[in-house]
């Protein structure tokens, strides 16, 4: 009876089940995304890896744009140096870039394409001027079709500030690690902005180039220490870019802290 119950013993120890292995993984251009790596590895106590394109993007942020745009009309492709792990070792992958295009940078779509993630969950996260978390995570899913996909995390660099805080309440609200964290209500129905809420949208809109919206409708709930506003809006052409889109309605976050000014969060076309 007693080796009986040292066997189970046994048994169950061998059946003991070990906690994942993390790996975030990264491209940076201007070291926002490395920053949000880092934090993110940091607090998981993972292992990092960025990945470093061989003829790397170093110019300004216009001299990017027009590399960018005749790569892709010349189809391109991103060449990247070898990573310094291998992926195959691990259970759940962070996928960090920042967003141009309306989706991830090119060295992170040449890795996604070389690289199989098939069985392992993935986390993206990135950093963006307006948004690009919905759009880059739907394109992930397409480029990683047996992936687990799971939810993502998004910063405009100009609210860095805002990220260890928000990186620690992601990580928590998600299980990847224990603690509080706080669960904001669901928004109400929209409804037509007043002239008040129309000035908090233009405030939280002011000066971004990327923008030429005006709110129609808003619904806000309560967020610790202020309000957030998830407004839509139409989007028109700039004046001074004949390319961009047509006019379209979008999804505008913005939050008002107390005693502070109205700063947007991410837009969703």
């Amino acid at each position: 009876m007693a080796l009986t119950v040292v066997a189970m013993a046994a048994a169950s120890c061998g059946t003991k089940k070990e906690d994942p292995k993390m790996l975030v993984v990264y491209y940076s251009q201007t070291s926002n995304t490395k920053a949000v790596a880092q934090e993110i590895a940091t607090r998981l106590n993972a292992d990092i890896a960025e990945i470093t394109a061989v003829n790397p993007y170093d110019g300004d942020f216009q001299a990017t744009i027009e590399r960018c745009l005749q790569e892709r009309e010349q189809g391109i492709t991103t060449e990247i140096e070898s990573l310094s792990v291998n992926v195959a070792d691990y259970d759940i992958i962070f996928i960090g870039y920042p967003v141009w295009f309306g989706t991830f940078a090119p060295p992170m779509a040449t890795f996604l394409t070389q690289t199989d993630l098939s069985g392992k969950k993935v986390v993206p996260f990135c950093t963006f001027g307006s948004g690009g978390l919905e759009t880059s995570t739907k394109d992930l899913a397409e480029l990683q079709p047996n992936a687990e996909i799971l939810a993502g995390y998004g910063v405009r660099a100009a609210r860095m500030e805002a990220m260890p805080e928000e990186v620690d309440q992601f990580l928590k609200a998600s299980g990847y690690v224990e603690g509080e964290f706080f669960t904001p209500e669901n928004f109400p129905e929209q409804h037509a902005v007043s002239d008040e809420e129309a000035a908090i949208f233009d405030a939280a809109v002011d000066g971004y180039p990327m923008l030429n919206a005006h709110s129609t409708t808003v619904a806000s709930r309560t967020i610790p220490n202020g309000t957030e506003y998830l407004f839509t809006a139409i989007d028109q052409p700039r004046e001074d870019n004949d390319k961009t889109p047509a006019t379209k309605e979008i999804k505008v976050y913005v939050t008002v802290a107390n005693g502070e000014a109205p700063v947007f969060t991410k837009v969703i076309r």
